[in-house]
C-alpha cells in the first residue's frame, strides 16, 4: 500500500514539535524541541518567550523531522497544524509556516483542534481502537470528558468550570517550591508521602455531575500549608502532595464511572499530559478492569504536546474531507 503522508506541525503552547505520520498511524518520525529549561525559573510558561522560541526553532524541527522519515516535502500529502486552542503567538508561528508549505506545495491545509490531536493520539499506538468510546483528556489547559459514538462525532459531557488538572498541578508544586512543571515534582514527592494524611474538598456542582472544578482544591492545599506552617512550623511537602494528587485523582475517577453508567462503553482512553501520571493510570485502570472494561493511553512521548498526534488527526481530517483555507487563524480559545 502506497503512503500517505501528513506533516503535523505542533506549537500550541512551549513545545515546537513535527512530525511525519503515515495514513493517520504509522509514526515515520516524531521530534520535540521542549522549551522547560526556558520557562523553568519562572515557573510557568512566559507566552512572549515560548513564540519567541518557536519562530527560532521550526524550520530545523520540520527539517529534522523529514530527514528522519526518509523523506521530503515533495512526498507529503498535506500539511496540519494546530490552530487553537493555545497561546495565540505560539499558534500564529506554526499556522504562519504550515500555510507557507502548504501554499508552496499546493497540497492541503488541515487546521487541527489540539484537544482533538490528544485523542486521537491513543491511535498512533492502538490502531485497531474503535468507537464507542469514552475518552478523558487531562493536560495543563484541558480537563475534559467526553463520549464518541463513531470517530469525528464528539459528545462533551464534562469539562472544567476553572484551573484544568494539570494547571492545579502547575500552581499547588510552585507553591510548594517544588518547581515546574508541576505534575512529574508533584507525582515524584508523593511516593515518599502519605494520601490519606489530609482531606481535601471535592467540588459540589449540583446536577453538572460530569463536569471539573480544581480551583478550589489549589486554594484547600495553599490554606491547609499555611495553617501549618503556623502550627508546626514547617509545611509537610510529600504528605500534603499526596493529598492533593489522590484527591484530584478521586474527582476524575467519579466522573469516568458516572460517565459508565450513562454510556456503558467496554473501551475508555486517557490522553493529555496529565496521562503520564503513574497513580492516575494504575487507580483507572483498575476501576475499569474491575468493571469489566479497559483503559488505553498513550506512551509518554505522546501524552506530552507532539506533532505526531496533530498529523495522525490531520490524516482523518483529509480523508473526511474536512480541509482549511490558506486564511484559517489561531483560535487560542478553540473549543471541540
Amino acid at each position: 500500500m502506497a503512503e500517505k503522508l501528513i506533516l503535523g506541525i505542533e506549537t500550541s503552547c512551549d513545545e515546537t514539535a513535527a512530525a511525519v505520520v503515515d495514513r493517520g498511524r504509522q509514526v515515520k518520525s516524531n521530534i520535540i524541541s521542549s522549551q522547560i529549561n526556558l520557562h523553568r525559573e519562572f515557573g510557568g510558561v512566559v507566552p512572549e518567550l515560548a513564540s519567541r522560541k518557536h519562530l527560532e526553532l521550526l524550520d530545523h524541527v520540520i527539517g529534522r523531522a523529514l530527514k528522519k522519515a526518509g523523506t521530503d516535502f515533495s512526498q507529503l500529502e498535506g500539511i496540519a497544524v494546530t490552530y487553537g486552542p493555545g497561546l495565540i503567538g505560539s499558534l500564529l508561528i506554526g499556522i504562519v509556516a504550515a500555510k507557507t508549505l502548504a501554499w508552496a506545495l499546493k497540497i492541503p491545509l488541515i487546521g487541527v483542534n489540539h484537544i482533538m490531536g490528544h485523542i486521537y493520539s491513543n491511535l498512533l499506538e492502538h490502531p485497531d481502537l474503535k468507537p464507542p468510546l469514552l475518552c478523558l483528556t487531562v493536560s495543563g489547559g484541558h480537563t475534559d470528558l467526553l463520549y464518541a459514538p463513531e470517530w469525528g462525532q464528539y459528545q462533551i459531557l464534562g469539562r472544567t468550570r476553572d484551573d484544568a488538572a494539570g494547571e492545579a498541578f502547575d500552581k499547588v508544586a510552585r507553591f510548594l517550591g517544588l518547581g515546574y512543571p508541576g505534575g512529574p515534582a508533584i507525582e515524584r514527592i508523593a511516593e515518599s508521602g502519605d494520601p490519606e494524611k489530609y482531606s481535601l474538598p471535592h467540588p459540589d456542582l449540583g446536577s453538572d455531575r460530569y463536569g471539573f472544578s480544581f480551583s478550589g482544591i489549589k486554594t484547600a492545599v495553599i490554606n491547609l500549608a499555611h495553617n501549618l506552617e503556623q502550627r508546626e512550623g514547617q509545611i509537610p511537602e510529600a504528605d500534603i502532595a499526596a493529598s492533593f494528587q489522590k484527591t484530584v485523582v478521586d474527582i476524575l475517577l467519579e466522573r469516568v464511572a458516572a460517565a459508565r453508567q450513562d454510556y456503558p462503553v467496554e473501551q475508555v482512553l486517557l490522553a493529555g499530559g496529565v496521562a503520564a501520571n503513574r497513580y492516575l493510570r494504575s487507580r483507572l485502570e483498575k476501576m475499569l478492569k474491575e468493571e469489566g472494561a479497559s483503559l488505553y493511553y498513550p506512551s509518554l512521548e505522546y501524552c506530552t504536546d507532539n506533532a505526531a498526534m496533530i498529523a495522525g488527526a490531520g490524516y482523518f481530517l483529509l480523508e473526511q474531507g474536512q480541509v482549511s483555507s490558506l486564511d484559517l487563524d489561531a483560535a487560542p480559545s478553540l473549543k471541540l
